[in-house]
């Protein structure tokens, strides 16, 4: 029996960063994963680092480092950076007062406050008729997630040295041994990150926490050609959304706004986030509904809102969706990442807010540092 440093059950992001920050480290690893491939929350989303708007202090501080990870890593592992920076488009005059609070924070640095028709000159795609103002921020960057993730894991194999188990579900972890449906492995150190499955391991330790599960609508929409994303866009609603923007005081006025104007649209927990990909498609969403098993069913009516929002940002000539798809998170309020140590050589992981793929690396490197 190969004897490990560490073993990491679950290999999506939260899990591959965790199986980086200790390789990086020269610790022997293994990544135990219960699919043939990663299937699951990790590439079910934008591939979008997002920094500015994640919750401030610690959470947001993990963005900036996991982003910065990113960057590093993408070249090394094959991974393409499709495009950088964040457009966040204030239709409204209290959306307008929102960013500038945001600008005064330090989440504010390097961010810059541009009008309507600056923006206009500098990327084309977006509708700034009717517009109050426009943040852009130039901390972000976007990587195909569903190509992304296995290049990551096969990078981590071939440069360093990372084993890897696909197909075989973790069934105890009794550190320093873990028993699977396959093999009974030995590892000194033992790191959970199976998306808080509300029936798998550990799940005793969910309970304090209300964890409920998220699920979210998401599209890849064919836009007429010739329209090119100059990053990331998003809108109003992703203030009432986003913690970094919805804590400060003045998102109470908006979101009073939101509520008289956009009920429909909040009622399904809609924000607009449009990212385009290699081919010129788009990847919209998205939706957000909870519960303790959430509907695995799509809604055409949360999806033509969605397309709605999409239109108003964008310079929309044809929209064809090509693609719908669903995805599922754990969610905890007021967390937005959870960190139980079970006994001295085992921890369990779960980022809590869907913001995995903006803050794992950022995460993993607390986790492993403070072991």
């Amino acid at each position: 029996m190969k004897n490990y440093d560490l073993i990491v059950v679950g290999a999506g992001i939260v899990g591959l960063a965790h199986a980086y920050a200790a390789a990086r480290r020269g610790r022997s690893v293994l990544v135990i994963e219960r699919d043939a491939a990663c299937i699951s929350a990790s590439i079910r989303n934008f591939g979008f680092v997002t920094v500015t708007g994640q919750q401030a202090g610690a959470h947001w501080r993990r963005a900036m480092r996991s982003r910065d990870v990113w960057a590093e890593i993408a070249p090394q592992a094959g991974i393409e950076v499709l495009h950088r920076g964040l457009w966040l488009t204030a239709r409204r005059s209290a959306a307008e007062a929102v960013v500038h609070a945001f600008l005064g924070t330090e989440m504010g640095q390097r961010c810059e406050l541009l009008t309507p028709a600056e923006a206009a000159g500098r990327h084309a795609a977006l509708r700034t008729e009717g517009l109050a103002a426009v943040l852009y921020s130039p901390h972000e960057l976007r990587v195909e997630s569903r190509t992304a993730i296995p290049r990551l894991a096969q990078w981590l194999d071939r440069a360093l040295g990372v084993d890897l188990r696909f197909g075989e579900a973790v069934l105890e972890v009794q550190a320093p041994q873990v028993r699977t449906s396959r093999a009974l492995y030995h590892g000194e150190r033992v790191v959970v990150c199976h998306n808080a499955d509300p029936g798998g391991l550990f799940a005793d330790l969910w309970t304090p926490h209300r964890l409920q599960q998220c699920q979210l609508q998401m599209l890849r929409v064919r836009p007429q050609p010739g329209l090119k994303l100059q990053g990331s866009v998003m809108g109003d609603l992703s203030m009432v959304r986003y913690e970094g923007y919805s804590a400060l005081p003045e998102a109470a006025a908006l979101r009073a706004e939101l509520e008289r104007e956009e009920g429909e649209s909040l009622s399904h927990g809609i924000h607009l986030i449009a990212v385009q990909s290699a081919d010129g498609s788009l990847v919209v969403g998205d939706s957000h509904h909870y519960g303790a098993a959430v509907s695995p069913f799509a809604s055409d009516a949360v999806d033509r809102l969605m397309l709605r929002h999409l239109s108003e940002a964008l310079h929309m000539q044809d929209a064809q969706v090509v693609e719908r798809w669903v995805g599922v998170y754990p969610s905890a309020p007021d967390v937005p990442c959870l960190v139980h140590a079970p006994d001295e050589a085992t921890r369990v992981v779960a980022v809590t807010g869907g913001s995995g793929a903006s803050t794992a690396f950022g995460l993993a490197e607390e986790v492993w540092s403070a072991w």
